[in-house]
């Protein structure tokens, strides 16, 4: 069964949430990789991140008469942003959505902060890209396109599975 939660995210809409469980997301999410993640850090984040859900994407992007379309969106590596997570989930992040297993210092942040991580099946850019509405806005494009911050619409965005839940249990264990 498919869990579909709408954003903005709180803990209540996550804290039951087991490792293992399968879910969507509608609503806005936002891609960050690594230097979005080093700017969020070191320079504050660029608006309240609070009940928000970071994908560790660098999305193709069309641009179409001033206006940006996502053409291809997929996951890329997540242990990228270890050094960066926990501090960008203590802001308040509900759902990080990424490839692959993160540290011990993203699980206690997971803990601390009611939140959870999830995984995208890598390869699938062309079947993600389907539940992109649109692009509602762009953050940090001076660090170019992969590396910027994309305010995405989404429906039905998944499936994704918790690898790592709020309460330190991980499939990677």
């Amino acid at each position: 069964m498919m869990i579909n939660l709408k954003t903005p995210i709180y803990s209540e809409d996550v804290k039951d949430l087991k490792a293992g469980d399968v879910i969507s997301i509608t609503g806005t999410i936002y891609t960050a990789r690594d230097q979005a993640h080093k700017r969020i850090v070191d320079d504050g984040e660029p608006f309240s991140l609070e009940g928000e859900v970071i994908f560790h994407a660098g999305p193709i992007i069309k641009e179409e008469s001033g206006d940006y379309k996502v053409v291809a969106i997929g996951p890329t590596t997540s242990m990228r942003m270890n050094p960066y997570e926990a501090d960008v989930i203590k802001k308040g992040v509900r759902v990080i959505i990424g490839k692959g297993g993160m540290d011990e210092s993203v699980r206690q942040a997971l803990i601390d902060n009611e939140a959870i991580y999830t995984v995208a099946t890598g390869g699938c850019a062309a079947l993600y890209v389907d539940s992109v509405e649109k692009s509602k806005g762009v953050t940090w494009l001076d660090l170019g396109v992969p590396e910027a911050m994309w305010e995405l619409e989404v429906v039905s965005f998944g499936p994704l599975i918790v690898a790592m839940d709020s309460k330190g249990n991980s499939l990677y264990d």
